[in-house]
């Protein structure tokens, strides 16, 4: 009994992780699948507007993604994508009225792209691929962690867009965290001249692409090095040729 249970755990958390590194980093939604490039590459002329989308689109995808898992054996096929985004606009109207209450600023910052969560494929794509075929664990598991690779691409595509256009790290962090978070500001030069490309819209494209070029890169790079391991295992243990 106790070995059937030890197994059952350790096949939940293999599958577990598998979830998280596919949020993170092989189905990254910015990063692989390019969904959700309108806010992203919008707002994020800084790190706290990165930090505030990103948290944002995070907890839709959970909300959206754990309701749609409850009631999934109770929704028919022919309707449930309005079922679906009923749900996802439901959790984002609640969000918006929650940024709104207690992030007043900055939620006059992010605007617009706020309400715009509702049409991010991203969050729906999930919602249909994923929460309405799984359990309400899997879909949390998942919700999250594809959240959490969106938010990071926002919030490091913000930090190197600030840094370079504004020659600054985590300014006007007091827009979400309040007056004493003002200390976090770092002026990274003291006689730097702006690049203003990097906070205007080419900009974002142009940042983008290079987080994009750096993991396919990085992906390359892993494929080669297990294609030389691969290579030299064969050539160490090579088929013994039939007698």
């Amino acid at each position: 009994m106790s070995n059937s249970s030890d197994n059952v755990l350790t096949h939940k958390w293999t599958e577990y992780q598998k979830i998280a590194r596919n949020g993170l980093w092989n189905n990254n939604q910015a990063l692989v699948a390019l969904l959700g490039l309108c806010p992203l590459l919008a707002v994020t002329n800084n790190t706290v507007n990165g930090i505030g989308l990103g948290l944002a689109t995070m907890a839709v995808l959970i909300v959206s993604n754990v309701l749609v898992s409850l009631i999934r054996d109770h929704v028919s096929d022919e309707v449930r994508i309005p079922v679906f985004i009923a749900i996802i606009a439901s959790a984002v109207t609640v969000i918006d009225l929650l940024m709104e209450a207690y992030l007043h600023t900055l939620h006059g910052i992010l605007g617009i792209f706020i309400p715009l969560i509702v049409t991010n494929c991203a969050i729906l794509g999930r919602a249909e691929a994923y929460a309405s075929k799984n359990s309400v664990d899997k879909s949390l598991i998942d919700a999250f962690f594809m959240g959490l690779g969106f938010a990071l691409v926002l919030i490091v595509l913000g930090a190197l867009r600030e840094i370079i256009g504004n020659g600054t790290l985590f300014d006007q962090m007091d827009l979400m965290f309040g007056d004493s978070a003002k200390t976090l500001t770092i002026h990274l030069w003291e006689d730097y001249h702006p690049v203003l490309l990097a906070i205007l819209p080419p900009g974002a494209f142009i940042g983008l692409g290079l987080l994009v070029a750096l993991k396919n890169a990085i992906e390359q790079r892993k494929a080669a090095k297990a294609q030389n391991v691969l290579g030299v295992q064969v050539s160490v243990n090579p088929l013994r040729a039939p007698e």
